[in-house]
């Protein structure tokens, strides 16, 4: 995105197209985190400088970690303009020194941990979002509110039931009416600031200082709210591939950073001058005839956001199958044109089950937030430890100034790391305990997979020495072509062995196909195939992927061509092997998770699906395997 030529017309339409997409979830955040700041905390009166002091703490938090650590900093380790923890990882691991293995090793599970705590926080998002923007209903008037729940969770059911056909259709309206709800957010704050003009004065940090010494431990337990502001920080990295770094940029500094400040500070006016309006500041910033398209307004402006965070979540699935942390899942694309647009149905009916019952254990805004932070506040540390790797095995950074970066960030980030983890007992547990799942599939998959390429590749045959076997065997050959699937190049494919080994035929045309994954997000088309001959008709061939691609291996195969090589495709019959894996006590892992890889591995999608291999031309061969 960022090589391509970009004119000024151009690059304002990738900023407008930034907001509906990257701004969601931080663009929504003035519907609760004001009044979490004061209702989440008894110690903290609705005084003057108790406001001046969290309204300071926001502005700077909003200039610290979004303006300089992410855009200044962060972004810039972008994985071929991707951005995200997952592509971080991917970036880091293939260029660590090789000696250092331990490091390597422990870089990959605190990015998997990091990445396995995101999908907490997509659950959490759509239903705090959704159902504080419906919750203006009972601002409105008190007979809707037993309406509100009811409401938020068909919206839910509604956003997740359309998935299935992508956001293409309607992602070219997200950024004008993002565009207007920021607009809306900038206008309702400077109607209360005028009347209260002396709030501006918490752009001093002063007022944070004094806040803190004013309130003590109890300013500190704030930060756990005050630090809502800022949740959707990851997802600007995230969305990095989708419009470079400029387009964000613009962005925010010319859009969303000034109407979240005014907002934030209008609101703040708002409950200087009367205190009862914290129950709901945002809301009764409007005036009475706007209140209901206000609510309406916002109600889309979340469904948005929550749109964003479960893309992502489809798109963080993807790269998660392809770099080998999840088992094949279906993977269908919802656009001809865009490659990033996909549907993943099993993470979409998860997700809305999960929002749906968040909504009705925590049923209202207050207490989601209690449960939304920690997942980010965690995930947002772990990005600046490996962001401390990057600065100096990949940039070469002088120590001191690694550190001295490193440093300032991981300050500001266990800050509210700490205060959130009080949260822990109130809902705080959810997102954890949803990570730590996550985190026990994607590391058991990825083990079992290292066990059970083990068990297969014990006492492999190289390719060249079957070929050398069957030319002493003189093996019986039949016209067509075979093309054998494997993950070793250069080794004899099982499915191949086992053919063999019970048939004692061979087609005239033998292919060993091996499916890699790059560390990077795409491989030109043109780079992605490569095929040598190995004699007696044989061939191997490599087809390499990047973590963002769906394979398409037919397609592929038809790129390749070799003298002598004639092959009719729609003939060609695809041999691929199935294991069937059986959890004993052998060394490797603990009987649960052997059993757990077991479960994933009988529903992963099928492999010809997955490889998108045409059904009549496909043949499995089946093997059962101990672990």
């Amino acid at each position: 995105m960022e090589n391509r030529k970009q004119t000024p017309g151009y690059l304002a339409l990738l900023s407008l197209g930034a907001l509906g997409i990257v701004y969601g979830d931080i663009g929504t955040s003035p519907l609760y985190a004001l009044r979490e700041s004061f209702l989440a905390h008894e110690g903290i009166a609705v005084a003057r400088e108790n406001v001046l002091g969290v309204l300071s703490l926001i502005f700077w938090s909003l200039m610290i970690v979004i303006s300089i650590k992410y855009l200044a900093f962060v972004m810039r380790a972008d994985n071929n303009g991707e951005g995200g923890i997952l592509a971080l990882t991917s970036l880091l691991v293939p260029r660590a020194r090789r000696h250092l293995r331990s490091s390597r090793r422990l870089l990959i599970l605190i990015g998997l941990f990091g990445t396995a705590l995101l999908y907490g926080d997509g659950m959490i998002t759509p239903a705090i979002s959704v159902l504080s923007a419906v919750e203006g209903f009972k601002v409105a008037t008190p007979v809707l509110e037993p309406y509100v729940i009811p409401a938020a969770i068909a919206i839910l059911i509604g956003l997740f039931s359309i998935q299935r056909h992508g956001t293409g259709t309607v992602g070219s309206i997200f950024g004008p009416i993002m565009l207007l709800w920021f607009t809306v957010l900038g206008v309702l704050g400077i109607a209360q600031i005028v009347r209260e003009p002396t709030v501006l004065t918490a752009l001093n940090p002063i007022h944070a200082l004094r806040f803190f010494t004013d309130n003590g431990f109890h300013a500190f337990l704030s930060l756990g709210s005050i630090f809502l502001v800022v949740t959707g920080s990851e997802a600007l990295y995230a969305d990095m591939g989708h419009f470079g770094k400029r387009p964000i940029q613009i962005g925010w500094f010319g859009i969303v950073l000034p109407a979240l400040v005014l907002n934030y500070f209008g609101q703040g006016a708002l409950v200087i001058t009367d205190p009862s309006a914290i129950d709901s500041p945002f809301y009764r910033m409007a005036p009475s005839w706007g209140l209901y398209p206000l609510v309406v307004l916002a109600t889309v402006a979340t469904i948005i956001a929550s749109q964003a965070l479960i893309s992502g979540a489809f798109s963080l699935t993807m790269q998660a199958v392809q770099l080998g942390y999840l088992p094949r899942v279906r993977i269908l694309h919802t656009s001809a044109r865009e490659i990033g647009q996909v549907y993943i149905p099993s993470i979409n009916w998860a997700l809305m089950i999960a929002t749906v019952g968040l909504v009705l254990g925590f049923r209202s805004s207050s207490n989601l937030a209690a449960a939304y932070g920690v997942a980010v506040a965690t995930t947002m540390v772990i990005t600046t430890l490996l962001f401390f790797s990057v600065t100096r095995n990949l940039w070469q950074w002088p120590t001191a100034a690694a550190v001295g970066a490193t440093a300032a960030f991981l300050f500001v980030d266990l800050s509210y790391f700490g205060a959130n983890l009080f949260k822990v007992p109130d809902g705080g547990w959810f997102p954890i305990i949803m990570g730590g799942i996550v985190f026990a599939i994607v590391t058991t998959w990825k083990r079992g997979r290292e066990l059970l390429a083990m068990r297969l590749h014990h006492g492999e045959l190289s390719i060249e020495r079957f070929i050398g076997t069957i030319a002493a065997q003189r093996a019986t050959r039949v016209p067509g072509t075979a093309v054998y699937l494997s993950s070793r190049p250069g080794a004899t494919p099982p499915a191949l062995l086992h053919n063999f080994g019970h048939n004692g035929v061979l087609h005239e045309t033998v292919l060993a196909v091996s499916v890699l994954t790059a560390g990077v997000p795409r491989v030109e088309p043109e780079r992605r195939t490569k095929l040598w001959p190995l004699g007696m008709g044989f061939f191997q061939v490599t087809i390499t992927y990047g973590f963002m691609e769906e394979p398409d291996v037919p397609d592929d195969l038809r790129r390749v061509s070799h003298p002598g090589l004639d092959i009719d495709w729609d003939a060609a019959t695809y041999v691929l092997g199935r294991e069937t894996i059986l959890a004993t006590e052998k060394e490797g892992m603990a009987m649960w998770r052997e059993r757990l890889f077991a479960f994933m591995a009988r529903n992963a999608t099928n492999a010809a699906l997955f490889f998108h291999l045409p059904a009549k031309q496909s043949l499995e061969i089946g093997v059962q395997v101990e672990i």
